[in-house]
């Protein structure tokens, strides 16, 4: 009993030091701990140019970035006339950059779309979670769709890890499919798709099948010339089947050219695609589009950096091109960035600044958009505040914008800027989730409106600037803000 007693007293004792020790080195501890160590993955999935970057990094000094970035902040950035329109913005100082100039093609295909109310826009939306599942990017298609119309979901991959989240296309397949990803192989068997995926249907002994099925969104009814998109194979012997009504058709896949596509029908609520001897053919994805108006392809996948993109195959991409034809590039990341754990973000700048220019030169003639990261909140002193890393991330962004010649939207200030995303969490009704990174629906919803905004405002000061044109007021808007049409 004696023992229990002393057993007993020691182990207070030893609590009573503890908490004294805690007390007294409280105030020589960081804030925010292990605020700069190297990247916590846990519950991260990061893609491996990122995993490789951030090593390389650690062993590079980055101080010839030091003076330029202090040059850069003071810089004004004036404009040549457009070549084409020769429409001139006004010069701007770096703090406040948008780089309207820069997108002035993607205007001008718009101008051309309104004016004839014939032809096509397309938008290739890049991004990672944050557009999981279609988020902003179908709310972004639809206030485009409002004001240029357009109908259909665009490019869908073959499988999709946010299939079952996502409420624009109920979107079903097999799970017998041999998947590549550009955020985990860096030299793919074929050549990645527009997406960053190729799929493979090798499975002999059981059914490859990918299925979609229509949702009941504005302009999303039905599936608009549902096409398919694969790549070149010696297998002479692959086909595709699928029932249309009481018919079963079926359909050889040709893979002649580097890039080849095979158009089921005109319009189809719902089909089931089944590939047949179909080994080693690449196949990418469906694309869907009634061929008018404007038309937004989500390329999201969690993890993503956008480095990732650096290494497309730029014959390939060029093909995708080709028939796809896009106008606008939109490169919306910095969530996963964010978990790298510095506040030095040049090596993400140069490399992301490498990014654009091998965009350019797979989409040639593309404008390129820049949206920085959001506000994301972590724990300081028992009190979520803004990151100490959003500020430095976004100001890279910007940086990369400026030296590539895009467009910027800059996200955190957008949304309120410091301790912003706390408010979106704890507002009520709450615009973003309790992990104080990511929008739920709602606040999805808001977000895109304030980007299209951005977007839509470039557009209207291009239409007064460019002179001829009436400056249209964006349908469903009560409200239309002035915008200062001052030229050089």
């Amino acid at each position: 009993m004696e023992t229990n007693k002393n057993y007993f007293f020691q182990a207070f004792l030893l609590l009573i030091i503890s908490a004294g020790a805690f007390i007294a080195f409280k105030t020589v501890l960081p804030k925010k701990l292990l605020e700069q160590t190297k990247l916590e993955s846990k519950n991260v999935v990061i893609d491996s140019l990122l995993l490789d970057a951030i090593e390389e990094d650690a062993n590079v000094e980055n101080d010839e970035l030091v003076d330029e970035k202090d040059t850069l902040i003071k810089k004004v950035i004036t404009y040549k006339p457009n070549p084409k329109s020769g429409v001139k913005y006004t010069s701007e100082n770096f703090e406040n950059y948008k780089g309207y100039q820069h997108i002035i093609p993607f205007y001008e295909k718009l101008q051309q779309l309104e004016a004839t109310k014939s032809g096509n826009v397309r938008i290739a939306y890049f991004g990672d979670s944050m557009n999981d599942g279609d988020m902003i990017v179908q709310d972004i298609r639809r206030l485009f769709q409002d004001q240029f119309g357009g109908q259909g979901v665009g490019f869908v991959n073959i499988t999709s890890e946010s299939a079952n989240s996502r409420a624009t296309l109920k979107h079903e397949f097999s799970n017998n499919w041999k998947t590549q990803s550009y955020l985990k192989v860096k030299k793919p068997i074929r050549s990645f798709g527009v997406n960053g995926h190729v799929f493979f249907a090798n499975d002999t002994l059981n059914p490859t099948w990918v299925k979609y099925k229509a949702s009941n969104y504005k302009y999303l009814t039905q599936l608009d010339n549902p096409t398919l998109y694969y790549g070149n194979s010696t297998n002479k012997e692959a086909m595709i089947s699928y029932v249309v009504g009481k018919d079963t058709i079926y359909k050889k896949l040709n893979g002649d050219n580097q890039l080849n596509t095979l158009k089921l029908a005109d319009h189809l609520k719902s089909v089931k695609v089944n590939f047949i001897n179909a080994e080693n053919v690449p196949i990418y994805g469906f694309n869907f589009d009634d061929g008018k108006g404007v038309h937004v392809d989500n390329f999201s996948n969690r993890g993503n950096s956008g480095l990732p993109i650096s290494i497309f195959n730029v014959g390939m991409m060029q093909a995708f091109n080709n028939k796809l034809d896009y106008d606008l590039v939109v490169l919306h990341y910095g969530t996963n960035v964010l978990n790298y754990g510095s506040y030095d973000y040049s090596w993400y700048e140069k490399r992301m600044t490498k990014v654009v220019e091998h965009i350019k030169q797979c989409f040639p003639g593309v404008a390129v958009l820049i949206v920085s990261t959001a506000d994301k909140s972590t724990k300081y002193d028992l009190e979520m505040k803004t990151d100490s890393a959003v500020v430095p991330l976004a100001m890279a962004q910007k940086k990369y914008a400026v030296k590539s010649e895009a467009g910027f939207v800059n996200l955190y200030t957008l949304m309120g800027g410091n301790g912003s995303m706390v408010h979106w969490v704890e507002d009520i009704p709450a615009r973003a989730n309790k992990d104080y990174t990511h929008f739920n629906y709602t606040g999805s919803k808001e977000i895109a409106k304030l980007i299209y905004k951005e977007i839509f405002d470039g557009y209207v000061l291009f239409k007064t600037l460019n002179k001829g044109y009436i400056v249209p007021k964006r349908k469903n808007d009560s409200v239309y803000t002035k915008i200062d049409t001052t030229n050089e």
